[in-house]
């Protein structure tokens, strides 16, 4: 089945958008400052892909979209973004720009936007809390959810969640990257979360135990590949390309999988690890091949 990628992230960006614009407390609600500043980052243009990720696996096991699906993707977007707010502050990354827009620390000041962190995760769990259907579904996604962004061990028993990968992240710079070390860092800091957007999609879908081990070896093999090629674009692409500050892992001497193998060797690893993720998803048949188009262009992107 041919598949019109751009008509897909518009359907994806259309839903996601819809559901936040829904959950999110609205400009003028009280206390107006964290509400403005929460939305200033949920709504400064990003691409959707990880909701995308989550509506793709939950259509793809479901037959159609589920209730909950687009809820699931906006409390994923969410997470997300805290992420990024609490990356961007002067304390962690010091960036003031992202997503092409100046950064929420910039123009709300450090601690509205330690506070915008805070509200949507916390927002994305309650989402999550409220989801229809299936409570031991909900439950489970849920679990993935908190697993995926927090610092213990995760399911693949090499790296931690989101924010154990950004402590080691923090904890490398300065020093002489290793292999073992970089992919633990990817595993978990960008890994984790691409995997859990597939994880919850199928869960929500109504995915089985075997079938939900098909989608995380899925997602571990294309979250590692995404953010390859993150860092690969971060080293040969401009800021206005790329829409947050270039060349700053490099500058602040982030362990990045060129600096260890170089930028074709990782080209090479990206495009292998996108093969292999896509044969994962083999037995789900043309059901795939939306989700399919997702993988490819998260690992084929040129910015």
């Amino acid at each position: 089945m041919s598949v019109d990628f751009s008509q897909l992230v518009q359907e994806g960006v259309a839903q996601t958008d819809a559901a936040l614009e829904r959950l999110l407390p609205g400009p003028d609600a009280q206390p107006h400052n964290i509400h403005r500043a929460m939305r200033h980052s949920v709504f400064a243009g990003g691409k959707r892909l990880r909701p995308l990720l989550v509506l793709e696996s939950a259509r793809m096991i479901n037959g159609t979209l589920p209730d909950g699906a687009a809820d699931v993707g906006a409390a994923v977007e969410m997470l997300h973004t805290y992420s990024l707010i609490h990356d961007d502050l002067p304390a962690l990354d010091n960036d003031d720009l992202r997503r092409g827009k100046p950064t929420c620390h910039v123009v709300y000041g450090e601690a509205m936007a330690i506070l915008a962190g805070d509200a949507l995760q916390t927002l994305a769990y309650e989402t999550l809390a409220k989801l229809p259907g299936d409570a031991l579904a909900k439950i489970e996604i849920v679990k993935e959810i908190a697993i995926a962004t927090g610092t213990g061990v995760g399911y693949d028993g090499l790296a931690p969640g989101m924010i154990g990968g950004q402590v080691w992240d923090i904890e490398g710079e300065g020093t002489k990257p290793t292999a073992e070390r970089v992919e633990a860092i990817h595993r978990s800091k960008t890994g984790a979360l691409i995997t859990v957007s597939i994880v919850a999609g199928g869960l929500i879908g109504g995915a089985s135990a075997d079938e939900v081990a098909s989608l995380r070896r899925f997602g571990q093999k294309a979250g590692l590949a995404f953010q390859i090629v993150d860092d690969v674009l971060d080293m040969t692409q401009s800021s206005e390309e790329l829409g947050k500050t270039a060349g700053k892992d490099t500058a602040t001497d982030k362990a990045t999988w060129p600096a260890v193998f170089g930028i074709e060797s990782s080209r090479a690893t990206a495009a292998e690890l996108l093969r292999d993720a896509l044969a994962e998803l083999d037995r789900f048949g043309t059901n795939a091949d939306r989700l399919k188009a997702v993988a490819r262009a998260l690992v084929e992107r040129t910015h």
